[in-house]
């Protein structure tokens, strides 16, 4: 089964992300299929960037999201739904 879901790449105590295509028997931070995102969990707000319709042609193609990536995948989702403030 393929999966999307986070790969960390940071340094120790400085956690920064990818959300990647795997197979579900590769360990985490190992071979991937398709890089989709990135999440950085230590700025403030938090960096989130998914590309949206490579996960929805991965969901669709049967590719199941972790529950992490599927909460990220809806902060996304509002960001991108949310109207741009005029200055």
């Amino acid at each position: 089964m393929v999966k999307i879901r986070l790969a960390r790449v940071g340094s120790k105590k400085n956690a920064i992300y990818r959300v990647v295509v795997a197979d579900s028997r590769s360990p985490r931070d190992g071979r991937t299929i398709e890089t989709i995102g990135r999440y950085n969990p230590q700025t403030d707000p938090s960096i989130v960037e998914i590309d949206l319709v490579k996960a929805d042609e991965w969901i669709a193609n049967g590719a199941q999201p972790t529950n992490a990536v599927r909460r990220l995948m809806t902060i996304v989702r509002r960001r991108e739904a949310e109207p741009v403030a005029a200055a």
